[in-house]
């Protein structure tokens, strides 16, 4: 059966509301550890691998620089498997030539690739060819100092280092969120943009990023955190986290611009009423002024990653229902499934309007 709480349907009579969860987020520490033979030639490679054995963890070196052995017995095994695996390699000279990413940011620069959560409705998915093992980038200086090629005189260049993974989630193992945070603190002409559903921020506040890097938490209604965002931190960490992050260095912050990612939005059986306790919980958290953002993204699907996202969660009350969404293309001939019109524009004049009616100072950078 459907679980009732994720159906398409708008305007239904208000559920009961749940008492938020207030855990943190459990560090994520893999089964297995690979690392490539050109990922340890690399001098932050050899940190992360001290980092990684810091944590007891048990490292395989590989007699090439390809990954094999990630397959199992079927798919689900497969996942499983992946998912407990990180693998430091080397990132391939292709991830030099950086792709755009409106509206987040102006380029993609990924620090890794895979992430340790189980989001039950993952845009990994169909993204990512093979298993959806974590594999971290050994060369990140390389990566960095390529991005001043990407610059433009003039004007500010973002780069968002979110894309295909949870940096955050990584964090502890890696050292690489850091690493560009000093890297961006010190380029007067770009910006950094992250984001995280993780709550491990402290080794972030002391850094210099001199306002240069813009912290971002990903946020949804309770409901939907708890059912289909597994091994995350719960909303109120995460609320707490980006206080920790905006606060004033003098108040024991971090002293970011910080921002929010509402996504991905659903309109299940009253989400206006839990939104809305989301949004007063985040004006509570954030009870003194600070550089502030939000980013308002609904939920969509591919044909792919719907195939993919029902064989790692077969038993997922997502709701995949083509037959409900409205279909969109881009200029590429490619198809993804949103809400139809009718319901998009209810759930953006929501928004809008319970945004600025809290966060008047607050931009709404971008509704999708």
């Amino acid at each position: 059966m459907t679980d009732p709480l994720l159906l398409p349907v708008l305007n239904t009579p208000a559920f009961p509301a749940e008492t938020p969860r207030t855990h943190a987020a459990k560090l994520w520490l893999p089964k297995r550890v690979l690392f490539t033979p050109d990922a340890l030639d690399e001098p932050f490679g050899q940190q992360i691998l001290a980092r990684v054995t810091a944590h007891d963890l048990e490292v395989e070196i590989l007699k090439s620089n390809r990954l094999t052995g990630l397959r199992g017995v079927d798919e689900r095994d497969t996942y499983r498997r992946a998912k407990s695996t990180l693998a430091v390699v080397k990132a391939p000279p292709s991830a030099l030539r950086l792709q755009p990413t409106p509206p987040s940011a102006d380029w993609q620069m990924n620090l890794a690739e895979g992430c340790p959560a189980h989001c039950q409705y993952c845009y990994l998915a169909g993204s990512l060819s093979g298993p959806p093992v974590v594999k971290v980038f050994a060369n990140l200086p390389a990566l960095l100092h390529n991005t001043a090629a990407y610059e433009q005189p003039g004007r500010l260049t973002s780069f968002e280092v979110s894309c295909y993974t949870d940096v955050l989630g990584l964090e502890h193992l890696t050292g690489s969120l850091a690493e560009c945070i000093r890297h961006f603190g010190a380029r007067e002409g770009a910006r950094l943009r992250f984001v995280s559903k993780y709550d491990h921020v402290g080794s972030l506040l002391a850094l210099p990023h001199h306002g240069r890097t813009r912290a971002r938490i990903s946020l949804n209604a309770e409901p939907v955190a708890r059912r289909l965002e597994a091994g995350t931190a719960s909303v109120e960490a995460r609320l707490q986290a980006l206080r920790q992050l905006a606060l004033p260095r003098e108040r024991g912050g971090g002293g970011y611009p910080v921002g929010v990612v509402l996504a991905p939005i659903m309109p299940f059986p009253g989400w206006r009423e839990e939104y809305g306790r989301l949004l007063d919980r985040l004006q509570a958290t954030l009870d003194f002024d600070c550089d502030l953002t939000v980013e308002l993204i609904s939920h969509r699907f591919t044909p792919g990653s719907k195939e993919q996202l029902l064989e790692w969660y077969p038993n997922t009350s997502l709701d995949l229902d083509e037959a409900t969404r409205a279909v969109k293309r881009n200029k590429f001939g490619g198809l993804k499934y949103v809400y139809q019109p009718a319901d998009m524009r209810e759930l953006k004049e929501f928004f809008y309007q319970q945004w600025q009616r809290r966060f008047p100072q607050a931009p709404v950078l971008y509704w999708t």
